[in-house]
């Protein structure tokens, strides 16, 4: 089962939209409460940067019987250091976008805390692309 869906940049109002979108088919497909919140959580944290750095961008779920694979892609800016963005706390967000409650630098950092497999892919000037694995069993 594959769901297809298109994030708005720079929409706060819609941001987590989507993230509750597939947590309601999650659960209607019976999937377990654990791995319906590793999903949340990370598709959270994932359509937010989507929203405050990429200008939006794509994300495509598919659940099979063993996983929640998930992809989020963008044309955004892309990483810079990608080494650094994976620490906690630091954050490329603008004083704007922490004003509003966003920006604490924990969105891939517990992205990866809440997946199984995490492969970032990731060109300054072209954007960036996460594929994330959350086992079922």
């Amino acid at each position: 089962m594959v769901f297809h869906y298109d994030v708005d940049g720079n929409d706060f109002t819609l941001a987590g939209e989507i993230s509750s979108k597939v947590k309601k088919r999650l659960k209607q497909l019976g999937l377990p409460p654990e791995v319906i919140r590793k999903v949340s959580i990370a598709m959270y944290e994932a359509e937010i940067n989507m929203v405050i750095h990429a200008n939006g961008g794509a994300i495509d779920v598919e659940v099979t019987p063993q996983a929640v694979h998930i992809t989020f892609a963008d044309q955004g800016p892309g990483i810079p250091d990608l080494e650094k963005a994976m620490q906690e706390g630091f954050s490329t967000a603008s004083n704007e976008v922490r004003e509003l409650g966003f920006g604490a630098g924990m969105g891939l950092p517990n992205i990866k805390k809440n997946s199984d497999n995490m492969t970032i892919d990731t060109k300054v000037g072209e954007g960036t692309t996460i594929k994330l694995v959350i086992n079922i069993a």
